[in-house]
């Protein structure tokens, strides 16, 4: 191993991912919602977590607003 490495000779990149980093969070989900992504994984091969947030990434993407109606 050299003691000094030039890595300019690399031609280095930069993380192409460093924008895609995830943050642990914890979140609380009614037991139906969590069963409905359970399903869509199996029928997927997906994890139900990475389910979750492809659906959430796709809220915050398209702006999604919700609509909320109390009566």
């Amino acid at each position: 191993m050299k003691k000094e490495y030039n890595i300019s000779e690399l031609n280095p990149k930069k993380n192409p991912y460093i924008g895609k980093l995830k943050k642990q969070v914890t979140i609380n989900l009614d037991n139906n919602t969590i069963e409905y992504f359970k399903t869509q994984s199996k029928e997927t091969g997906l994890p139900y977590q990475t389910l979750i947030n492809l659906y959430l990434s796709d809220c915050a993407t398209n702006e999604r607003k919700l609509n909320l109606s109390w009566q």
